[in-house]
């Protein structure tokens, strides 16, 4: 079992910076891989970065360039570091988490192939 607890949400002005962060706790064994998806209203849930087992992260094209995902020295908490904010950015957004196998691989931008979810965090940006 593989609990999650996002934080950090909060307004910021376009053009500004924030980071929220996803608190893991169960199986810390580093077999599971992480992922931040974000959902605005009357829009399906998106993925905006993954963060694997190995280390390697990738982006949705939305987010390139803007957003950094990285993990704490102890591994357990994932962060979301957001540069740049558009007003476009705003949205719920939410920790996930699976288990990967080594070399494994699967379309991470679906949020039904992950397993574990956090309550989200409200990003709210303003102009």
């Amino acid at each position: 079992e593989v609990n999650l607890a996002e934080s950090g949400g909060d307004s910021v002005q376009a053009g500004g910076s924030l980071r929220i962060s996803c608190a893991g706790s169960g199986d810390t064994s580093g077999r599971f891989c992480m992922a931040w998806f974000r959902q605005a209203p009357g829009h399906q849930r998106e993925g905006v970065a993954t963060f694997g087992r190995d280390g390697s992260t990738r982006y949705a094209d939305s987010v390139k360039g803007r957003f950094t995902v990285f993990k704490d020295n102890a591994g357990n908490t994932l962060h979301l570091q957001m540069n740049s904010l558009k007003v476009e950015d705003s949205a719920m957004y939410y920790c996930a988490s699976r288990y990967c196998a080594p070399n494994g691989n699967f379309n991470w931008h679906n949020q039904y192939n992950w397993e574990y979810w956090g309550q989200g965090t409200q990003v709210t940006v303003s102009s």
